[in-house]
């Protein structure tokens, strides 16, 4: 069945790839973009009604209660996530009030489902078996504020029409990907002939393309799966094995250089999810 679904969040890494994916398959798009950001989400005027607004996490309960009528689902994918900043911002507890507004909206709307875009970072780390019942333990302001906001959905939510879907985003790689990133870092370096500097790479990962998010998303709409959702690859691979593969596309593993990087020491040895989406 087709359905009428406001998406956060469109001009997005995610978001952009959840919009394509819903319109692949016929469903009914209303966006909230900033000013201008239709043509950076890729989405053709004809596609997505839109919504603009210079803050949507400012925004009042009745203001998004005004854009509800006809929506069978809300996929909420905005956050704040400036590199370097957005794991300890404060910028956090801002995007947790105004995703509530937009909850409460929904609710008092009557749309049918609501699906929120969480982290694996909410998971206590590291795991390389991460069930989506796994035990929580978040670190970063970031990824507490997500698995703060789940848990006040929850009870937002409880006996209303309105049926909670948490979707834990694992490792992702893709097109629109911010290049100062592990894959477009390797690709751009290893191209130019650049040295490349990294850890000793024997940390394992999850990594997915965010093509197949916004796809495994489309699907956890048409099934209306509920609860926590994983959205992962479940193969383990070390970043060692990334780089190498990267390598060998350019030819030139000569220009790795591991155990030459400091690690971060918030960064965990396993992060590896178990996919669950119907």
């Amino acid at each position: 069945m087709k359905k009428r679904i406001l998406l956060t969040g469109a001009s997005g890494f995610v978001g952009r790839q959840v919009a394509h994916a819903l319109v692949e398959a016929g469903h009914g798009l209303v966006v909230t973009m900033r000013p201008g950001g239709l043509e950076r989400s890729g989405i053709a005027a004809h596609e997505a009604d839109v919504i603009e607004t210079s803050d949507l996490f400012a925004e009042s309960e009745d203001w998004w209660a005004a854009h509800m009528h006809g929506v069978d689902t809300v996929i909420h994918a905005a956050w704040y996530v400036e590199p370097g900043k957005y794991l300890d911002s404060p910028r956090n507890l801002d995007c947790v009030a105004g995703s509530l507004r937009l909850a409460d909206a929904a609710r008092r709307a009557g749309v049918g489902q609501f699906i929120g875009l969480g982290t694996c970072f909410e998971y206590r780390l590291p795991n390389d078996h991460i069930t989506a019942d796994a035990t929580v333990g978040p670190v970063t302001l970031y990824a507490a504020a997500k698995l703060a906001l789940y848990r006040m959905l929850l009870r937002r939510f409880a006996g209303s029409a309105t049926q909670l879907t948490w979707a834990r985003l694992f490792y992702l790689f893709g097109v629109g990907e911010h290049p100062a990133r592990l894959f477009p870092m390797l690709h751009r370096k290893l191209a130019a002939g650049e040295m490349v500097e990294l850890s000793s790479g024997d940390k394992v990962r999850d990594f997915l393309d965010v093509a197949e998010v916004g796809s495994m998303i489309a699907r956890v709409v048409e099934s209306q799966q509920a609860g926590v959702v994983n959205i992962c690859s479940g193969r383990a691979v070390t970043i060692r094995e990334i780089a190498e593969e990267i390598a060998d596309i350019h030819g030139r593993r000569d220009l790795l250089r591991f155990g030459t990087a400091s690690v971060h020491p918030r960064d965990p040895m396993a992060v590896v999810g178990v996919p669950n989406v119907l």
